[in-house]
């Protein structure tokens, strides 16, 4: 079965969990947001675009990696009400393992409106926990020098079930989110470690308003 992305749930800027401790050292984040650049857009993921029909994404995964027929796979968010377009691509970073591209659209448009990309062993056997680091180490370095507002800028965010490595939103709001999931050893007396168990990398062209299934206030 392949792993999906949780779609759109942990965009929103998250807090600091009690008592968690900072992130180990083999997971470093930068301390400081590069100017932003006036003309950075995040437009989508590679060909894909925000705003294409399944059909154009199609042919943009055709583009970008030869994959079409059977190795796209089309599912359903039943409580979002979105539909998925998945595939699974191998060494999308450089000896990073095969990687799940989940590509999501809206419940109203029908268009696509996020990208979300994940790495582990249930995908590829092959990731461990020290090339989910590696991986890390690749996209915090990478998006940290794109041109994300600084002022939308998190890094380094420890929660409950991993790390905040980097959020961020470009001029017109589409957000990009690269989050470390596992889980937390130590406490007490010695430092919390986290042992991880995927690297999930997301965009999104609406955070804060997403085209998902919702009720009306006071349907219930």
């Amino acid at each position: 079965m392949l792993w999906l992305v949780p779609t759109l749930l942990v965009l929103a800027a998250p807090t600091l969990a009690a008592g968690s401790a900072n992130p180990p050292a083999a997971a470093p984040v930068a301390t400081e947001a590069p100017p932003a650049k006036s003309d950075f857009v995040l437009e989508g993921f590679r060909s894909a675009k925000f705003g294409m029909t399944q059909d154009k994404v199609r042919a943009a995964i055709k583009a970008d990696f030869g994959l079409s027929g059977d190795a796209v796979v089309a599912g359903t968010n039943a409580a979002e009400r979105t539909q998925l377009l998945t595939i699974v691509v191998p060494d999308l970073l450089p000896d990073g393992g095969k990687a799940q591209v989940s590509y999501v659209f809206g419940y109203s448009s029908k268009t696509l409106i996020q990208v979300g990309v994940s790495w582990n062993a249930s995908i590829d056997p092959k990731v461990d926990a020290a090339k989910l680091y590696a991986n890390s180490d690749v996209l915090v370095a990478y998006f940290t020098a794109q041109g994300y507002l600084p002022a939308t800028i998190r890094t380094g965010v420890v929660l409950d079930n991993g790390i905040l490595l980097f959020r961020g939103e470009d001029k017109d709001g589409h957000a990009a989110i690269v989050l470390l999931q596992g889980d937390f050893t130590g406490g007490g007396d010695t430092q919390k470690v986290l042992k991880p168990t995927s690297l999930a990398l997301l965009y999104a062209a609406d955070s804060k308003e997403p085209d998902i299934f919702k009720l009306d206030p006071g349907a219930f």
